[in-house]
């Protein structure tokens, strides 16, 4: 996959730059030198070719009232697909990867409240029907950014 110089420019602007107004990607275009249809065309592809995984607001969690937790469950590996489903179908779950470990499915809720984390946690063992899942309610709060920095080439 090759990126071109704007490729490369837009990638750095949306991770770091990313204008907060009624028109941005207008604005994007006018910092690129190009028209705001060629902005989301290149974004969509970047999206299509996974070099863009999400495109979209990052919020501090806590300051709106949030709870969040870090969960792993026992899955067989006959049944990774459809508990993932059915884990992936809440609102609240941020995260969900596979672990070469015992508990091999680990994923990360946000909800209002922890009430909220343990009626999602009940439903899940419901509707999945597996009940040894370990909640992990985060104690500290760590974030890290991170910018890549797409620079070309020369």
């Amino acid at each position: 996959m090759q990126l071109d110089h704007l490729d490369r420019r837009l990638l750095n602007l949306v991770q770091s730059d990313f204008p907060i107004c009624p028109q941005p990607y207008q604005v994007l275009a006018e910092q690129l030198g190009i028209t705001e249809q060629e902005v989301l065309q290149r974004l969509e592809r970047l999206m299509q070719q996974d070099v863009i995984r999400r495109l979209g607001g990052v919020f501090d969690s806590r300051k709106l009232g949030y709870k969040g937790t870090l969960c792993a469950v026992k899955v067989p590996q006959d049944r990774i697909d459809e508990v993932a489903a059915v884990i992936n179908s809440y609102l609240g779950i941020t995260h969900n990867y596979l672990r070469d470990h015992e508990y091999n499915m680990w994923f990360t809720i946000l909800a209002q409240s922890p009430a909220k984390v343990e009626q999602i946690l009940k439903e899940i063992k419901e509707k999945t029907g597996i009940e040894d899942i370990i909640n992990l309610p985060s104690q500290r709060f760590f974030k890290v950014l991170v910018n890549f920095d797409v620079r070309d080439e020369d």
